[in-house]
């Protein structure tokens, strides 16, 4: 296990591939220690490989488990005097489906995952924010926080959730000099992607597929300013404006157009035959 050394610390969960994974490789070459916590120790491992073992310290995760994620915790704090610049909770799992016809346990394994274990580790990290000047707790969203998708609707419930979350302890948690921040990334070539749904992709646009070190360039941007909601790509605000002043119209374009219109007309003609 490394020790940070005086280095200025991150701990990210969902560490092992993906945006947690270049995350943790940017901020290792920008000279920080990087903790890494993630359920797929394999992947973490030849992490630890890639950047060094006095590089960090990784450790197997379950975000949904609150003990263990304060055991964690005390293991990333031991290896940095007690300090955390950054708390990146960006571990998260997809279920596609509609709603109706979804396991109910697969309902909350996806709520349990994106936002409890959100909570738990904002809730059990903050001693070491607060005694940590200029902290931030950065949290993944995504781009189905703009509007509520239909394929993906407790997926995109939890990201509201985290969405809101994040706006209002922004201004909690000021009163300890914590910043809070979010990413809401588009269409991210990671794992959590069905097979072949980056490489079917609009080649632009604000849904082409965008590679994971792009998220994580945004985390290393939103450590030095103060914004409070990072798009990836940045035309997803526009996206996010638009499903606030006109819910109706975004909802209509959604329901009759792209791949989701097409899915529902697919499911209609199959109850009709």
């Amino acid at each position: 296990m490394g020790s940070a050394n005086g280095r200025k610390s991150i701990f990210i969960t969902g560490a092992a591939s993906g945006m947690g994974r270049e995350t943790a490789k940017l901020f290792h070459e920008k000279g920080w220690f990087v903790g890494a916590f993630d359920q797929n120790l394999e992947g973490l491992t030849t992490l630890e490989a890639e950047i060094g073992a006095g590089n960090c310290l990784i450790r197997r995760l379950d975000v949904t488990d609150k003990k263990d994620y304060e055991k964690a915790l005390a293991e990333f704090g031991a290896a940095t005097g007690g300090k955390m610049d950054i708390l990146f909770n960006n571990a998260g799992i997809g279920a596609g489906g509609f709603f109706d016809e979804m396991a109910f346990e697969d309902v909350l394994k996806v709520v349990n995952v994106n936002f409890i274990g959100v909570l738990n580790g904002i809730h059990s990290a903050m001693p070491l924010l607060k005694a940590t000047p200029n902290a931030m707790c950065f949290t993944t969203s995504s781009s189905s926080a703009t509007y509520g998708m239909p394929g993906i609707a407790v997926y995109s419930a939890t990201k509201h959730a985290v969405k809101g979350l994040t706006e209002a302890l922004s201004i909690e948690f000021r009163r300890y000099g914590v910043r809070a921040a979010d990413v809401l990334p588009g269409l991210i070539d990671t794992p959590i992607l069905p097979p072949g749904a980056a490489a079917n992709a609009p080649k632009d646009g604000m849904f082409r597929a965008i590679p994971p070190v792009e998220v994580a360039k945004v985390v290393w941007e939103a450590y030095g300013s103060d914004k409070l909601h990072w798009y990836v790509p940045p035309e997803l605000a526009e996206l996010d404006k638009a499903a606030g002043n006109m819910p109706e119209l975004v909802r209509e374009q959604i329901a009759t157009t792209g791949p989701i219109a097409a899915l529902l007309k697919a499911a209609e003609d199959a109850k009709a035959g």
